[in-house]
Formats: structure tokens, C-alpha cells, sequence
């Protein structure tokens, strides 16, 4: 939802700063997944600061669209490979998060993060065989920047972590249906139109 609505908010702010970067956007992608692959081994065994690292990792997510946009170097590879390095992240994160909290006698927090992972996949792949299917599906509650987001605050508060992943595992899963009911909508308009 704040990608679909504000995908684009920060470039303008960024533009001058982006301007001056002289590396590639897959390059920045690279960089911020690796901080990613570091903040999550720290969420492993500090809450509080792995996320706050990975707020600050989330920073480069933003940064690579920017620079791709505003230099002119978007392409198709660039962003294959920044969703694909961004599926990684969210299982590094999550099962980071699952390991802490098991770890610390909540196990509870083990099943919701693996909960939110699976939602969080499916939510993925329901717009990648959508857009393979011809149909644009951005549509949902809780996309990347909202799991990430709430991921980061629940962390670095401790206490809410366990109602954040319960609030995640359920509204991956609403989301990956709600492109479900979008993608059977826009097929069943298409459909419609060709038969008459």
C-alpha cells in the first residue's frame, strides 16, 4: 500500500543526492542486502539494535530506485534482482526473529514469524504469476515497506514484537488474498469483454 501510493516519494527529496552517487543501482541493491544478511545476524541475539539496523539496512531499498530513476538507469535485470535479493532479506529477517524469540522461551514468536514468511512469499508470488499472467497486481495492505517498517518498530520496542508478528501473520495472508480476489476480478472483466 505505501509503494503503491508513495513509490515515489522520495525522489525528489533524494534527487540532488542521487545525482552525485557514481555506482550502479544493482550495486546499492547488493550493499543494502548485505547489511540486511548483518542486521538479521544481529536480530538473532539483540532485538533492540538488529532493528534498528534494519530500519537503517531499509534506507538502501529505497536508495537504489531513486538513483535507477533519477540517472536513468532502470532495466530489467536491476529490478529481478532487487526483488529477488528482497526475498532473501525477508526470510533472513523473519527467521532471525523466530530464532531470538525461541531462543528466549517464546516459541510462540517462532511459528508467527515463519507464519509472516510464508505470507510474505506468497504475497510475492501472487504478483509474479500475475504480471506472468498479463495482470498488474500492486494491490494489497501489507506490502514490503509495511512489514519492514512494523518489523523494525517491534524490534527496537521488544515488548510489541509478539502483537506485530500476530498483526503480520495475519495481514500477509489477507493481502495474498486480496490479490487473489483482484487478479480473478481483472480476469473475469477481460474474459467477459473477449466473449462479447
Amino acid at each position: 500500500m505505501i509503494g503503491e501510493k508513495f513509490g515515489h516519494l522520495f525522489d525528489a527529496p533524494l534527487e540532488k543526492f542521487a545525482k552525485r552517487i557514481p555506482v550502479h543501482p544493482n550495486v546499492i541493491t547488493i550493499v543494502g542486502f548485505i547489511l540486511t544478511v548483518f542486521a538479521s545476524a544481529v536480530l538473532a541475539t539483540h532485538m533492540r539494535l538488529g532493528g534498528g539496523l534494519v530500519l537503517a539496512a531499509g534506507f538502501f531499498d529505497v536508495l537504489d530506485g531513486v538513483v535507477a530513476r533519477v540517472n536513468d538507469k532502470k532495466s530489467a535485470f536491476g529490478a529481478f534482482l532487487d526483488s529477488v535479493l528482497d526475498r532473501y532479506s525477508d526470510a533472513f529477517i523473519l527467521l532471525a526473529v523466530g530464532w531470538n524469540l525461541y531462543g528466549s522461551g517464546q516459541p510462540s514468536g517462532l511459528i508467527l514469524s515463519l507464519l509472516t514468511l510464508v505470507g510474505a512469499f506468497l504475497i510475492s508470488y501472487t504478483r509474479a504469476r500475475a504480471e506472468g499472467l498479463g495482470r498488474e497486481c500492486k494491490n494489497g495492505l501489507l506490502e514490503r515497506p509495511e512489514r519492514v517498517v512494523l518489523i523494525s518498530v517491534g524490534a527496537m520496542s521488544g515488548l510489541l514484537i509478539i502483537p506485530i508478528l500476530w498483526i503480520m501473520a495475519v495481514f500477509t495472508h489477507i493481502t495474498a488474498l486480496q490479490r487473489i480476489y483482484h487478479v480473478w476480478k481483472v480476469s473475469r472483466e477481460r474474459d467477459a469483454v473477449m466473449r462479447g
